[in-house]
């Protein structure tokens, strides 16, 4: 937090006023106001004062808090002191003394860290190598224990890179190199993903300018104020921009000096938008008003007002849905609604184009808004997900939506477990908009919970250095064929997606805010045209709400009984039924949806939604209605069903968080590794091309049911286990099944010693 020129910050002006033995809750103001006057009376660099005001100032929005702790203040207390064992020659035993255990472990820890890329970044020498990847190791399981260490580093990075323009090119593009390999990825780990992609642009900034330049003027070109109709004069004047083929001298002009090197990075960071600034109206518009307000003092890069042009064109997306939501009656009432809005960082942006081989105006998330319906901690989590489909008939009802760009992860939930409804729209100035709608539960569970996405999206790919970028790699992506651009959703692949639908598959009817469940009668044209039953009396809205094993069952039978009922009745054409069964045709239209089609051929908003199985719950299900139809209990079949067990108790959550972390953790330390090995064979290293060059002398394990983190040398076998918590001879689980005692044991494992 203390920036670049730190080595003659006045850290011993300040560094005795905090006292061990002296209350931290009361006097937290008293030194909050101390530190920034012992800033303004030293002799730091300017950065330096500036950090130093703003920890003081975020201690007392800590304090002044609902979080009122003793780790609070001991965090913020830390990130103060981060540096002081590197840069200002203070011992840990000093800090331990003044300030106690607690932060002198922290400020360790975060020592510790700033060796990673020493680990990363391997010289070839076996000496070397093997204490740096031990160093890794033991830093990485420190912040499994306390991830406030790596909290507290990243906030670190981060303001070293909004002032990395103090730095000589050099030394700056390869700290900018670093960030983006290292802490970018830790961050996207963490689920830091804000904070993410304001470090990976001002990475992007620094290695790339010429693209960042280019991909910021393109949308600002896309959503300028003056292509959007209607559009509210207010904000329109908040940024005032000039045209779009106008630049400013330096924009063309090349680094020929360290000062004009400065003034051109600086404005380049000053078009990163701060990761905060999105996720707060208040200081979103203050953002705005100090940028117009600058503007009309002094010309602003036409980079920065790029910035404002995007920022400002958010506000405008977000103020015209509230706007919609606040006049419109569709939406449930009484249910809480809340807005919130991102942009993708550019260099996802860029990342996107190039993996996609696509242009610019593809990116239809490149903005997005968010729309979360409150679910009273779950009690309504029915009706709020009726809600979801509700405002989503409103999205489409205010802007015209994308073909092809429509995803419902609430019937159909990703690997991971998110739920939400992605829709790409027009937007008020004609270009692409994301809107995402989900329950506060289904928020929560994708922000704090397993629906991590890192993972899935990592998969198989390597880290790649974006100094190798070729800057004529933007141009060939912003130059697709047309043929591509205007490519026919209904393609080969969309019908091979639906061509093993079959009789009796489950369907979801959405019409409005009504979800009613359906079965397929008929398949017609390949997979084009279905018939599918509907029940009125039968609503689904629940059934996608509640996903236990349990209840799953019950919503198994209702769909075969379903279809049991349509096919000893006989019904085969649209409009046979009865009073609460009807058969409905639908078509597969440009947007990738089933539309129902009347008796007149006409295509109507009201479509069906397919429930994509797993082998496991297609299995059950097939079974279910195979016991229906043959008049068989369903009860054999919930016999079967082994997961309805006890819910985990809070210390076996608690302990099982503590797993995913340490596995993550492990997994991260492995393709560092293996990146660093891979950079070195390149640059003609010895001995590391073979990502296995190097292996940590050490395996780590969790000792179950306490999530006690323990290391055993590599090799290590069940019985080593055993023999190092004193059950020698005793059973061993490893993972949850028993082994023999000779079972070596690998990375991230649970280890359970049978009493």
């Amino acid at each position: 937090m203390l920036g670049l020129a730190q080595k003659n910050s006045p850290f011993p002006i300040f560094f005795c006023k905090f006292r061990r033995n002296r209350p931290k809750f009361s006097c937290l103001l008293d030194h909050a106001n101390v530190i920034a006057a012992a800033a303004a009376a030293g002799k730091a660099h300017g950065a330096v004062t500036s950090a130093i005001t703003h920890v003081a100032v975020t201690a007392v929005a800590i304090a002044s808090g609902a979080c009122l702790s003793t780790k609070a203040v001991d965090t913020v207390v830390a990130g103060i002191l981060h540096d002081v064992v590197d840069d200002a020659c203070e011992s840990l035993g000093s800090i331990e003394e003044e300030f106690g255990d607690e932060v002198a472990k922290l400020v360790a820890g975060v020592s510790r860290l700033s060796y990673i890329n020493q680990c990363c970044i391997m010289d070839g020498s076996d000496s070397g190598t093997g204490w740096r990847a031990n160093d890794l190791r033991v830093m990485l399981l420190g912040m499994v224990d306390d991830p406030r260490v790596v909290l507290i580093k990243l906030a670190d990075r981060l303001h070293n890179m909004r002032t990395i323009y103090a730095l000589p090119p050099a030394k700056a593009r390869a700290v900018a190199q670093e960030t983006l390999l290292i802490w970018c990825s830790l961050a996207s780990r963490l689920g830091l993903w804000a904070l993410k992609a304001e470090l990976e642009d001002l990475c992007f900034a620094v290695l790339q300018p010429q693209i960042f330049r280019k991909m910021r003027a393109d949308l600002a070109s896309m959503w300028s104020p003056r292509n959007r109709v209607g559009y509210s004069r207010r904000i329109t004047t908040i940024v005032s921009s000039p045209p779009l083929d106008e630049r400013t001298a330096s924009d063309d002009e090349s680094f020929t000096t360290f000062d004009e090197h400065v003034l051109s990075m600086k404005d380049l960071l000053e078009a990163v938008v701060p990761f905060d600034i999105l996720s707060d109206r208040r200081k979103r518009t203050k953002f705005l008003h100090d940028l117009a307000k600058s503007s009309e003092a002094q010309k602003k890069a036409k980079v920065v007002q790029d910035a404002g042009i995007a920022l400002t064109s958010l506000v405008a997306c977000e103020e015209a849905l509230e706007k919609e939501l606040l006049i419109s009656t569709s939406y449930i009432p009484g249910m809480e609604v809340t807005l919130s809005s991102r942009l993708k960082s550019l260099y996802s942006i860029f990342s996107k184009m190039r993996r996609k081989d696509v242009g610019i105006h593809k990116v239809y998330d490149a903005r997005a808004l968010r729309v979360v319906v409150g679910d009273k901690n779950g009690t309504l989590h029915g009706p709020a997900i009726q809600c979801c489909y509700s405002l989503l008939d409103i999205v489409h009802r205010l802007w015209i939506p994308i073909d092809g760009e429509f995803d419902d992860y609430i019937v159909n939930p990703k690997p991971s477990g998110y739920q939400s409804l992605h829709t790409a729209v027009q937007g008020p100035d004609g270009s692409a908009l994301e809107v995402q709608i989900r329950t506060q539960k289904m928020h929560e569970y994708a922000e704090h919970g397993l629906a991590a996405h890192w993972l899935y999206k990592e998969t198989g790919n390597k880290l790649q250095s974006i100094s190798s970028m070729d800057e004529s790699d933007i141009e060939a992506s912003s130059s697709l064929s047309k043929d591509t651009d205007d490519h026919n959703p209904l393609d080969t692949d969309l019908f091979q997606k639906y061509s093993s639908l079959k009789m009796g598959h489950p369907v979801i009817r959405v019409e409005g805010s009504n979800l009613l469940a359906a079965v397929i009668i008929r398949v017609e044209k390949g997979g084009r045209e279905l018939l599918v039953a509907v029940s009125f009396g039968l609503a689904a809205s629940e059934v996608v709400a509640d996903r236990r094993p349990s209840f799953q069952i019950k919503c198994w039978e209702a769909y075969a009984r379903l279809y049991k009922k349509a096919s000893d009745e006989w019904w085969c054409q649209p409009g046979h039924g009865d009073w609460c069964t009807c058969l409905e045709k639908y078509t597969l239209c440009r947007d990738g949806m089933y539309h129902k089609q009347d008796q007149f051929g006409r295509l109507l908003p009201t479509f069906i939604q397919i429930t994509h199985l797993t082998e496991e719950e297609e299995s059950e299900y097939w079974a279910v209605v195979s016991a229906v139809f043959e008049g068989k209990p369903v009860d054999s079949v919930v016999s079967r069903r082994s997961s309805d067990s006890v819910a985990p108790t809070s210390m076996e959550a608690s302990i099982n968080n503590k797993v995913r972390l340490l596995r993550t953790m492990l997994r991260w330390e492995e393709q560092l590794r293996s990146e660093a090995s891979l950079r070195q064979s390149k640059l003609g290293g010895k001995a590391n091309g073979n990502p296995d060059s190097v292996v940590p002398g050490e395996v780590v394990i969790v000792c179950w049911p306490n999530g006690e983190i323990m290391r055993l040398r590599s090799g290590s076998t069940a019985a080593d286990a055993a023999m190092k918590v004193g059950l020698e001879g005793k059973l061993v689980l490893v993972n949850g099944q028993l082994v023999l005692p000779n079972t070596e044991l690998k990375d991230g494992d649970i280890v359970e010693v049978r009493v």
